[in-house]
């Protein structure tokens, strides 16, 4: 999908972070929007942020971890909209727990938005966009579905599936005139940290706070950077996306050494947690 002018795009999450500025960014390129979250006041924001761009815009207050609420949306962009090229399947949550003792609620919960978000948003408008000249479907997998972080399992669990989702996809849909691109953002930095379910087994001594702080440290890129990336990716039709340094280097190290990258990289983040600990007992 090299020109994006004109085209209409659908957008989960875009109350913030990533989200929001993929809408930013896209507008930018001429294409029009329908975004939606589940967060109204947030998506207001987004859409004031939008004002003044020559494109036709709509919200909606969406649940993506409810079926019928996806679909109902599909539909209403269609009748909106009179057509949809791109879908991104945006919407994401963290829980910070170990899997020992994270509860089924929370695992359940990540699980409803982070991947069946994902899954009822690709089904949904999949049959739109057969309907379209070319159509592009973006999937948000991350890193952590390469590698797995300590204290991560739900959200881990979750990413390791859309990427294999995705993989899926990009197979059955080969030779059509749809498009999948497959994201994996290294360290970006949003408020997923912050409005993460925390449960205080996952960081021992450490607070709510001093885990958004850990993560702010490993975070090296920001929102703004990334949606742009994202949306290069589109115009290119990359069907596997890196974003950040991070990213590539994890990607290569899971595929030389697996074994020994997972065990380096839960070691790593032991030490920012004891080195965070650390720190608090000095102040």
């Amino acid at each position: 999908m090299k020109d994006l002018k004109g085209k209409v795009a659908a957008l989960t999450g875009a109350a913030s972070g990533i989200g929001r500025n993929l809408a930013i960014v896209l507008a930018g390129e001429g294409c029009h929007l329908a975004i939606s979250d589940i967060n109204e006041k947030g998506l207001k924001e987004t859409l004031g942020m939008l004002s003044g761009k020559p494109v036709k815009v709509s919200t909606a207050v969406v649940d993506v971890s409810k079926r019928d609420q996806v679909h109902k949306w599909a539909d209403d962009v269609v009748k909106e909209h009179g057509q949809v090229d791109l879908i991104i399947n945006n919407a994401g949550v963290a829980v910070y727990e170990t899997l020992e003792n994270v509860s089924y609620e929370d695992f359940e919960w990540l699980f409803g938005i982070n991947f069946w978000g994902v899954v009822y948003g690709t089904k949904a408008f999949l049959p739109h966009l057969r309907k379209r000249p070319e159509g592009h479907i973006v999937n948000i997998s991350s890193i952590n579905g390469m590698v797995p972080f300590p204290f991560n399992g739900p959200y881990n669990a979750a990413k390791f599936a859309i990427r294999g989702f995705n993989k899926t996809l990009i197979q059955e849909l080969r030779g059509s005139t749809i498009r999948i691109t497959s994201v994996h953002p290294g360290g970006i930095k949003t408020e997923v940290a912050r409005s993460a379910r925390f449960r205080k087994q996952a960081g021992d001594d450490l607070t709510h706070t001093d885990i958004a702080e850990i993560f702010d440290f490993v975070a090296r890129m920001t929102a703004d950077v990334a949606a742009r990336k994202i949306v290069n990716g589109v115009k290119r039709n990359r069907e596997r996306l890196f974003i950040g340094y991070d990213a590539r280097f994890m990607d290569l190290m899971s595929r030389l050494a697996p074994v020994t990258t997972t065990k380096v990289t839960g070691a790593i983040y032991y030490f920012l947690q004891k080195r965070k600990m650390a720190a608090k007992k000095k102040a």
